[in-house]
């Protein structure tokens, strides 16, 4: 019997850059809750994966303050992407 060939999901690619295998959909829905029941302004470098603070939900293409990349997001946009 032939094993059955695994499939490995598709990269998700945002603005020509692949999205950090970190950066889960539920990351992404934790942010966006915290944004709606705190002062928290979450986002996220879809490049290295970390989290950026003092972000706006509509925000894109934002300097990240880790690597450099302009590659935050905000997190509801990035849901946007996600879901």
């Amino acid at each position: 019997m032939t094993p059955t060939p695994k499939h490995e999901p598709k990269p998700i690619i945002v603005g020509g850059v692949v999205i950090h295998p970190s950066v889960t959909i539920e990351r992404v829905i934790d942010a966006v809750h915290r944004e709606m029941e705190t002062l928290d302004n979450p986002g996220f470098c879809i490049a290295c994966g970390e989290e950026a603070d003092g972000c706006e939900p509509d925000a894109s293409l934002y300097e990240c303050s880790y690597c450099g990349e302009h590659a935050v997001y905000g997190a509801a946009e990035l849901l946007l992407y996600l879901g």
